[in-house]
């Protein structure tokens, strides 16, 4: 369940997180595999773009190591996203989420309907994680150029497929994260309407929604490139901020 992160965090540090997840690469637009008139966020999606930090069978190879996790570990915390929850510090996991028993199928570049393939393609296996914790989003904005309700879309249909799946499994609904330096950026206000879209489908029963964001900001609404040194991706201490404000909420939800 570890060697999996190890492996994407050796190659993180080797070649740095920037020139895996570009954020001129990553956001930039993609083309659609939907009908014409369909949001592609909400269609399950297999990867159909060789990027240069990352190649098809590269995210067919990660998405195979998770199967082989779904079909055979053990996980209680099931996290489920796109780069940012893939580049997770390895240090930082360690303490915090491995002694939890926690998996990380976290796919840099994915967007909703990629989630959503996976999820259908083996990701599911024969888990039964107690919580699910999902960043999903930002993809949708960036690389689909989808607006925040259709985003929206995307991130209700991953909940209602996790909810399909594991019945009674607890889901902290992680509000996307802002990315762009300025806080006056365009992309800033599309992060806020979707996250108020997606808020409401927090219910404080099964879905809790928690957004973190505001924590990764400067005073003035800026982020600092310490924390997100490409204006997308946490830095380690970015992470940090994450693991401190999450945790506790995490083992708060672990709790019967």
């Amino acid at each position: 369940m570890t060697l999996r992160h190890k492996k994407l965090l050796s190659i993180f540090a080797a070649v740095g997180i920037g020139m895996l997840c570009q954020p001129s690469l990553a956001l930039s637009p993609v083309p659609s595999l939907a009908p014409s008139g369909i949001s592609a966020g909400i269609v399950p999606t297999k990867r159909a773009v060789d990027y240069d930090w990352m190649s098809i069978k590269a995210w067919e190879k990660m998405h195979a190591d998770d199967t082989v996790i779904a079909e055979y570990e053990q996980v209680d915390v099931l996290f489920v996203g796109d780069s940012i929850t893939a580049g997770w510090d390895w240090q930082i996991w360690e303490k915090n989420f491995v002694p939890l028993k926690a998996a990380n199928f976290g796919i840099g570049g994915d967007n909703t309907g990629n989630v959503l393939w996976r999820l259908q393609h083996g990701a599911i296996g024969n888990l039964q994680p107690k919580l699910i914790v999902l960043l999903i989003g930002v993809n949708n904005v960036g690389g689909l150029q989808e607006s925040p309700e259709q985003a929206g879309d995307g991130v209700t249909r991953v909940v209602q497929q996790l909810q399909l799946a594991w019945p009674t499994s607890k889901i902290l609904l992680n509000a996307v994260f802002p990315f762009d330096q300025d806080a006056k950026s365009p992309n800033r206000d599309k992060v806020k309407q979707l996250n108020k879209i997606i808020g409401k489908l927090g219910n404080n029963k099964t879905i809790f929604f928690k957004d973190y964001g505001p924590l990764l900001l400067e005073k003035d609404g800026n982020i600092s490139p310490e924390i997100m040194k490409d204006f997308l991706h946490p830095t380690p201490k970015g992470y940090q901020v994450w693991a401190n404000a999450m945790t506790p909420d995490i083992q708060a939800l672990l709790k019967p």
